[in-house]
C-alpha cells in the first residue's frame, strides 16, 4: 500500500461515503478492504475499529496506521527478495507500460496479454477488473509497486512469472 496525501484520502473517503452522510460505516471500510484483498469479518472490524462508523479523522488515522502496518510488512518481505527478481520485476513492468508513464492501463495490459496470446475476448476478461484487484490506491492503473505486489502475491501463489 503507496501512502496517498491528505487529498487523496479524501477522494477514497468521498467515494466510499455512498450515501453522503460524512461517515463511512463499516459496511462501506469492509466493501473496501475485500476489494484490496485484506478481508476481515465485520466483527472483526469493529472491535479494530471500535466504532460503527468512520469520520474523515477516523479514517485519516485507520489508512495511516493500516500504511504503516503494509509498509513494515513489505519492507520485510523485501528484505528477502532477491535483487534479480527486483530486475526482472522493472524489466517485466516495462514491458507492460507501453508508453512509458510509469503507469500500466487497462488498454496497456489488453495489448500485451494480446501479444503474448493470453487474452480471449471470447472469454470476457476484463483487464478492468484485473487492475482493480491490485489498484491499491483506486487510481484505475497500476504503478510500480502495485505491479510488484501482484507479482509477489503470483509468486507466492505458486503462478510461474
Amino acid at each position: 500500500m503507496s501512502t496517498l496525501n491528505e487529498s487523496h484520502v479524501q477522494r477514497m473517503f468521498d467515494k466510499l461515503d455512498e450515501d453522503g452522510d460524512g461517515l463511512v460505516s463499516l459496511d462501506e471500510l469492509k466493501g473496501l478492504l475485500d476489494k484490496i484483498g485484506a478481508c476481515t469479518r465485520l466483527d472483526e472490524l469493529q472491535s479494530l475499529v471500535g466504532k460503527t462508523s468512520l469520520n474523515f479523522m477516523d479514517f485519516l488515522f485507520f489508512y495511516e496506521a493500516m500504511a504503516k502496518k503494509n509498509n513494515e510488512e513489505k519492507r520485510s518481505k523485501e528484505d528477502n527478495i532477491d535483487d534479480n527478481f527486483e530486475d526482472d520485476l522493472v524489466e517485466a513492468f516495462k514491458v507492460f507500460d507501453l508508453n512509458g508513464d510509469g503507469f500500466i492501463s487497462c488498454e496497456e495490459l489488453q495489448k500485451v496479454l494480446s501479444r503474448l496470446g493470453l487474452w480471449d475476448e471470447k472469454e470476457g476478461s476484463d483487464c478492468k477488473n484485473m487492475i482493480h484487484m491490485y489498484d491499491t490506491n483506486l487510481d484505475g492503473v497500476l504503478d510500480f509497486e502495485e505491479f510488484k505486489n501482484m507479482m509477489l502475491v503470483s509468486n507466492s501463489e505458486g503462478i510461474s512469472l
